[in-house]
């Protein structure tokens, strides 16, 4: 396997598009008003001089006040996922991201079968925790490190992995398809490469699960039935290639960006060490601080109007969730960090039929890794000598590294 391009960097580098934080735009926008129209080409990339033809690109707008949000999010019927479909469904195949109801109640309650809280708890004990200390106490033992490279970037997939029940001699090869599938939106030509690549070796998987179950992800969902209805053996692919982005990509940023913000805040990282109790509260709060991805799409299915702004049927809705969770009318000092603020709820993993399905894996990962991480690296802060780390990004969010260093 050739290793002359380094995936994490190709898609670090395209991902962050030069921006280091586009906060303070969205707040003096919301200032202003709650949704604005927004230039479509802009809005996916779509260079200026592109000539589209016959096609006519529909108007597009940005919601970027909590109520508006919460209102699109929270109405599936009125604000349509179908747009996913034909976007990130060439990659992903038909999944539950371009769903709506009544198929997305089925196929979610499917696949729901595959997350219980056993399955969490088994998770948790056999898989994440042992794999994190073994990354943690890699960096204690060299009295620094990075915690980036060195265990948020990798343990998310590889939990994800070790839950399908791969070979760990696949790891690196997966590890590699993984984020060369999520690099789709700037190279369309690798992502699609390795979205057949997937789904050959989830293939090779899913046929003597079919026969002989065990209890790996795989198998639960071979097996799940609901209503008569069982998944197709393209409807599992779709799901697990989906699981990459959804699941890997934002837990290893939101737990960067938890990090980030506790280290960059040394006396609320010495309370949540002093007091275990406060982890929760430190997650929710990183969270919506730096949600791991500031926004998600819909499109009005009819003429509308969103926290008083009307909207056409077709437009293109463009949910800022990074913005909802800073509006200044629900949250006091909102683009400050602040583990002890009162708890509301904020947008990080949607709300109404879409919420996030993987948002208590998600919790647990991060739970594990903080509370590893508070044992281990009792002394840990920034590396002193490190330069400029900061978090970037304007659709995901997360730092480039987190060096540390542990006296």
């Amino acid at each position: 396997m050739s290793t002359a391009v380094d995936p994490f960097e190709a898609f670090d580098e395209a991902q962050a598009q030069g921006i280091r934080d586009p906060y303070p735009e969205w707040a003096a926008m919301l200032a202003q008003a709650p949704v604005h129209e927004v230039d479509t080409r802009e809005q996916f990339g779509i260079d200026e001089d592109m000539d589209l033809g016959d096609i006519e690109l529909p108007p597009s707008v940005l919601v970027l006040s909590y109520d508006g949000v919460a209102q699109v999010l929270r109405d599936g019927a009125t604000f349509s996922s179908k747009f996913y479909g034909e976007s990130m469904g060439m990659v992903m195949g038909h999944s539950i991201l371009e769903m709506d109801e009544p198929e997305h109640h089925l196929y979610r309650g499917l696949i729901q079968q595959a997350f219980t809280r056993k399955a969490l708890e088994r998770w948790r004990d056999d898989l994440v925790g042992p794999m994190v200390s073994s990354m943690v106490d890699s960096i204690a033992s060299h009295g620094h490190g990075d915690l980036v490279r060195e265990l948020t970037f990798p343990f998310p997939v590889r939990v994800i992995a070790g839950m399908m029940g791969l070979p760990e001699e696949d790891l690196e090869q997966f590890h590699r398809w993984a984020v060369e599938l999520i690099s789709v939106g700037w190279d369309i030509d690798v992502g699609m490469a390795a979205s057949q690549s997937l789904r050959d070796y989830f293939a090779s998987l899913l046929a003597p699960r079919r026969v002989t179950p065990g209890d790996d992800l795989i198998s639960v969902l071979a097996q799940a039935e609901l209503d008569g209805t069982r998944l197709t053996d393209e409807e599992i692919f779709a799901f697990l290639r989906l699981l990459l982005p959804a699941g890997a990509e934002t837990t290893y940023r939101s737990s960067s960006n938890l990090l980030f913000g506790l280290l960059t805040h040394p006396d609320q990282l010495d309370a949540v060490r002093s007091d275990r109790s406060l982890v929760p509260q430190a997650i929710e709060e990183g969270l919506r601080w730096e949600p791991p991805l500031t926004g998600i799409v819909r499109m009005a299915t009819a003429d509308t109007s969103i926290d008083g702004y009307p909207v056409a049927e077709g437009t293109i809705i463009h949910v800022c969730m990074g913005s909802a969770n800073r509006d200044p009318s629900r949250w006091e000092r909102p683009e400050e960090f602040d583990i002890f603020r009162p708890a509301l709820q904020h947008v990080s993993f949607a709300l109404g039929p879409h919420t996030c399905l993987g948002m208590h894996l998600a919790r647990m990962e991060t739970t594990t890794a903080m509370e590893t991480i508070l044992d281990r690296l009792p002394t840990m802060r920034l590396d002193p000598t490190a330069d400029d780390v900061h978090i970037r990004g304007n659709a995901f969010r997360s730092p480039r590294s987190l060096p540390i260093v542990c006296d």
